[in-house]
């Protein structure tokens, strides 16, 4: 049977949320959909830009804890609540992968998320 390892990155606010950041089973690695809280909890609240950066930076220290990196991504699901921040995010997300090897990716505009100020949530798999 395939071992199942929660994965929670030191130094990343732990959410109240019935949920694991991420979950490693075999050579996979599922991400919860991630929102913008740094370490010490405090969301970035208005700025699309910095919850963004908060997002990725976020992503990045999970794959990082598992071993990984943004070039084992193979899925990521974008949800946004304003239309108005594809760019903005597209602008930012495309920079975490300069060789312009993009995983499967799936963006969506949702009515809202969990928290009134959440800008974005995303979410993704990896291949380790």
């Amino acid at each position: 049977m395939t071992p199942i390892e929660r994965i929670h990155p030191p130094g990343q606010h732990k959410v109240a949320a019935p949920l694991s950041p991420a979950v490693r089973a075999g050579n996979m690695l599922w991400i919860s959909g991630i929102p913008a809280y740094d370490a010490q909890g405090k969301l970035a609240v208005g700025d699309f830009t910095a919850q963004m950066n908060q997002v990725m930076a976020n992503i990045t220290g999970i794959l990082k804890e598992a071993g990984a990196d943004w070039s084992r991504v193979t899925k990521v699901n974008v949800f946004l609540t304003r239309r108005e921040d594809f760019e903005e995010m597209n602008r930012i997300y495309a920079a975490h992968f300069p060789d312009g090897n993009y995983p499967a990716r799936t963006t969506c505009i949702v009515y809202s998320l969990p928290r009134p100020n959440f800008l974005l949530e995303i979410e993704c798999t990896a291949v380790l």
